[in-house]
């Protein structure tokens, strides 16, 4: 495989979501990016906007299997990770795997459910494995979650803790207006599906064993020069200097910021990483991990991505690095 060969599907991809899925072209890159570095996605928006509808295209897209859990406060964890059963005709406890033993994970609506219910994703989000009953079961690549939640409709709902929020590689919005030929479209398309789910009309591009080798080639191949990874370090250690913050991002969001810049990289053809691949993501990757100081948090007066990016305005961009590793 080579970095020509990744662009192409991952444009096959990208035009495959988009016959079904009406949006932000940028997003869907970052949708993208964010699978191909086997990162988790929190879609934080209004409802009725699609990210329901985009998970599931996006998994029958890339061949890859998907479960789906409808997070309410009744649900236990037992429910996602699965529980043994006795089996009469056997004589023996049998394990009922839950909905967790899949690709791709779509955690609809995730904070309606209590914290012990969504701790039980912690293990699977960041070990790729869950622990049932003492016993430790690897889940298949890939594996990812897409979670959503809704930022607004507040009863009846639990906020993610910490712990939980730093999982997820980045966190994306879809933007609440669409344009009016966006908006005709959905309705025109809609009427042609005679359906409100038209993910049985779709053809897989790609499959489970190619998304895992674009994945593994991204991680192997896709070049990143040291001044590359002097940016970003600057980038997030000023997070956790700058006086209107509290809590800056972590060493993971670097990760994460590093992670997703190169999968951009290899969406784009390039077998390198450029700053503008990292500013692109650095809202995304950052944002969700810094905590404002409460004071300028309840003036309303700033906001995270507004800092982000003055702290992108003051770090100097590499002008010179090196391109290739060839």
């Amino acid at each position: 495989m080579n970095v020509w060969e990744v662009k192409d599907v991952c444009t096959k991809i990208l035009d495959g979501v988009s016959m079904y899925f009406v949006g932000n072209k940028l997003m869907l890159r970052k949708l993208l990016a964010s699978g191909l570095a086997n990162g988790h996605i929190l879609f934080e928006d209004y409802p009725g906007l699609g990210k329901t509808l985009l998970a599931k295209v996006f998994s029958r897209v890339t061949g890859c299997t998907w479960g789906r859990v409808q997070f309410t406060p009744d649900l236990m964890a037992a429910d996602i990770l699965g529980t043994r059963v006795w089996r009469m005709a056997e004589s023996k406890f049998v394990l009922e795997k839950g909905p967790i033993f899949t690709n791709i994970l779509l955690a609809d609506e995730i904070n309606r459910s209590p914290p012990k219910t969504q701790s039980a994703l912690l293990e699977a989000m960041e070990e790729r494995q869950v622990t049932i009953e003492g016993e430790t079961h690897r889940l298949s690549a890939p594996f990812f979650v897409i979670a959503t939640q809704n930022p607004i409709e507040l009863e009846g709902t639990y906020p993610l803790p910490e712990a939980q929020m730093d999982r997820f590689l980045i966190k994306l919005s879809m933007g609440y207006v669409p344009t009016k030929a966006e908006e005709s479209l959905i309705l025109k398309r809609r009427i042609g599906w005679r359906r409100d789910d038209p993910t049985d009309f779709i053809k897989p591009v790609t499959d489970q064993v190619l998304f895992v080798a674009m994945q593994q080639f991204i991680e192997t191949e896709i070049y990143v020069d040291d001044q590359i990874i002097d940016y970003i370090s600057d980038i997030v250690r000023l997070t956790r200097r700058h006086p209107m913050i509290e809590v800056g991002a972590s060493p993971r969001g670097g990760l994460s910021l590093l992670k997703v810049a190169r999968a951009h990289a290899a969406i784009a053809g390039r077998s390198f990483v450029t700053p503008d691949d990292v500013k692109m993501f650095v809202n995304d990757a950052l944002g969700h991990r810094m905590i404002m100081k409460m004071e300028y948090a309840i003036e309303g007066a700033f906001s995270v991505s507004a800092i982000l990016k003055e702290i992108v305005d003051q770090v100097e961009v590499p002008k010179q690095f090196i391109a290739t590793n060839r």
